[in-house]
């Protein structure tokens, strides 16, 4: 079984350690690296000894640098062109989602308010790593629904 090496970047402490409580109940191999902002995780990323994550998770609003910022920065660098990258927000604003889709984001994940709902969002993404990366991602698909 290969084990999924994912990065999440979310300024929320309680959040963070929920969504690795719920990788930790999927039957994935698995290892997080949570970050509290976008700076840390670049900072992270941009190291050349760094393992590339197989996907990364973004909050929206976060101090020092915001999701669609560190987005715009990872889309900026050719490495990390393979790397999926889901949007993980509290709100659902649709021209922002349609702003981030375009920005090059392949997928929107409103955060579950239910634990259930979070670990199946979190199994549907991990199932769906090698189909994001092969790029056919539509608008329709790219909203995850709980």
């Amino acid at each position: 079984m290969k084990k999924h090496y994912i990065f999440l970047a979310d300024d929320d402490f309680d959040d963070r350690q929920l969504f690795s409580e719920a990788l930790e109940e999927l039957p994935f191999l698995v290892e997080v690296v949570t970050f509290d902002n976008g700076v840390t995780l670049m900072a992270e990323l941009l190291k050349p000894e760094t393992k590339l994550p197989d996907l990364i998770f973004l909050d929206l609003n976060m101090p020092l640098m915001n999701g669609e910022e560190c987005l715009a920065d990872i889309r900026d660098e050719s490495k990390f062109a393979n790397i999926p990258i889901i949007i993980y927000s509290n709100y659902l604003d649709i021209p922002k989602v349609e702003l981030l889709y375009s920005k090059g984001a392949n997928r929107f994940l409103k955060k579950p308010e239910q634990f259930s709902k979070l670990k199946s969002a979190l199994s549907y993404c991990i199932e769906s790593i090698e189909s994001i990366k092969d790029g056919n991602t539509t608008l329709l698909d790219f909203i995850i629904k709980d």
